[in-house]
């Protein structure tokens, strides 16, 4: 049988703290071992060192899933320059892990939990039940199963006690912050201060379920995008089941031809960061774990704990600042930024140095020409934007990025992320064009796209909503 997850705060911040101990005295031993050794030598032995202490790290963050896990993913995902380039393959497959497949929980612990939130045996629920999970995740477990009038459903299934884990994952994070600006200094207080705001939210599989239900209908009848339907009547607070996508990963798709790779971007860019334009809500949790391609070229979103729905003024602000930066209207880019309460002390930024941090963030989509993400890029710029070690836009860098802008930039960037390893090219700025300045649309995606949305009825409202308040993944608002 599996080892049980530790839910203490203590259990969980002393294997925490175990690996930051052993990275300092382990740092101290090669400083010591170093006396004397040729610059080569040294800097070989710096090298390894470093490496042994980041998997280390990853190590941890694996085991400990809840925030950690998430915070791994994050890594995964934008591929930070952690290790040398030569070891950076070997840490990416250790990072792998934690993107694809975290730690499993025995099948009886699992069955347990939704057995016990229903008050009822699992075969009076299910006809079928496979016990192989067929996904794993931060928070849980994925399992395909039939209902007794035979849909085939992915029925998502909470770690128990992970919610107890989560919040001294929490705790923890702050306690060790220090430690994790060591080898990661691009984790800030306001990159914490934001998992700390959303990853709460993730715990109810009530609301995700209901949330998704939303916006499986919103994309009702779309050409290539699918968001499996749930079933909120048979989901509760550990549990949630929605209909079955079979579809190939992402690691598949990473060997497809350039042409279907780049069409699956295309696909990805839209839905992650197109919806936030279109319909005023976005997906948060942009990553190559959270969607599949199915045989018909549909591509099926994933995973709905995170999702935002802003409000259309926050929406229209964000796309004037992007404008203003592609225009280079640096003076309006700067006002637009203080009245948003994005600089608050307009004395410590310039606006040319507001200008080019933003182009630094977002110049991708503003290059009018056809552009390969890699991951080299995607991290380049978000190390430019959050990490103190870069001395470029200091000023901007000390300014707190308000609530609402906060949780869409993290979707940008990490969107950005998985077009990077999915190493994408498209005009990007072409595609952005149609939300920027409302251009017709001039890729056979966006024709599709724009027809759809032309013919499409009105979605329809969920039932299952007890309230018309629409929760949404930021759990704070700045005032405007």
């Amino acid at each position: 049988m599996a080892k049980e997850l530790p839910t203490s705060r203590l259990a969980r911040g002393t294997k925490l703290g175990v690996a930051v101990a052993g990275n300092v005295i382990r740092a101290q031993r090669t400083r010591r071992s170093m006396r004397g050794r040729s610059e080569a030598v040294r800097a070989r032995m710096a090298e390894e060192s470093m490496i042994r202490a980041t998997e280390q790290m990853v190590m941890v963050l694996g085991t400990m899933k809840g925030v950690a896990m998430k915070l791994g993913q994050m890594l995964s995902v934008l591929d930070l320059d952690l290790v040398p380039a030569e070891h950076r393959e070997r840490f990416q497959r250790r990072l792998a892990v934690l993107r694809d497949s975290a730690p499993k929980v025995s099948f009886e612990t699992m069955i347990a939990v939704i057995e016990e939130d229903f008050g009822r045996p699992i075969s009076e629920l299910f006809a079928e039940f496979e016990p192989e999970p067929i996904a794993a995740a931060s928070i849980g477990q994925v399992y395909r199963a039939r209902l007794h009038d035979g849909r085939r459903v992915a029925v998502k299934v909470q770690y128990p006690g992970i919610d107890v884990a989560v919040r001294a994952d929490l705790k923890n994070l702050a306690m060790f912050r220090r430690v994790l600006q060591s080898a990661m200094p691009w984790v800030t207080p306001a990159v914490l201060d934001e998992l700390r705001l959303n990853l709460e939210s993730e715990l109810d599989y009530v609301a995700e379920a209901n949330t998704q239900w939303e916006i499986a209908e919103l994309y009702t009848g779309h050409p290539f995008i699918v968001v499996p339907r749930t079933m909120p009547e048979l989901s509760s607070t550990r549990v949630l089941v929605s209909e079955y996508f079979p579809g190939r990963g992402f690691e598949e798709i990473r060997t497809l031809p350039a042409a279907e790779r780049n069409r699956i971007g295309e696909i990805i860019y839209r839905f992650y960061v197109g919806s936030l334009f279109t319909f005023n809500e976005f997906c948060g949790d942009p990553h190559p774990g959270n969607l599949l391609l199915g045989e018909d070229g549909k591509v099926a979103f994933l995973d709905f704990g995170l999702y935002n729905r802003m409000d259309p003024k926050h929406v229209q602000a964000e796309l004037a600042g992007v404008r203003f930066a592609a225009e280079d209207r640096a003076e309006e880019l700067w006002q637009l930024l203080i009245d948003r309460g994005v600089i608050d002390e307009p004395d410590a930024v310039t606006p040319e140095e507001a200008l080019e941090y933003v182009l630094a963030a977002c110049e991708w989509v503003l290059l009018d020409e056809e552009l390969t993400i890699t991951p080299e890029l995607a991290s380049g710029a978000f190390i430019l934007a959050v990490d103190p070690r870069a001395a470029e836009y200091a000023g901007m860098k000390q300014q707190n990025l308000p609530p609402e802008h906060l949780f869409s930039r993290r979707a940008d960037f990490l969107t950005f992320g998985v077009l990077g390893q999915l190493e994408a090219t498209a005009n990007w700025h072409r595609i952005a064009r149609e939300w920027l300045y409302g251009d017709p649309p001039v890729t056979e995606l966006g024709i599709l796209h724009h027809a759809w949305l032309a013919q499409r009825p009105q979605p329809k409202k969920n039932p299952t909503r007890t309230t018309t308040h629409r929760k949404s993944g930021t759990a704070k608002r700045s005032k405007a």
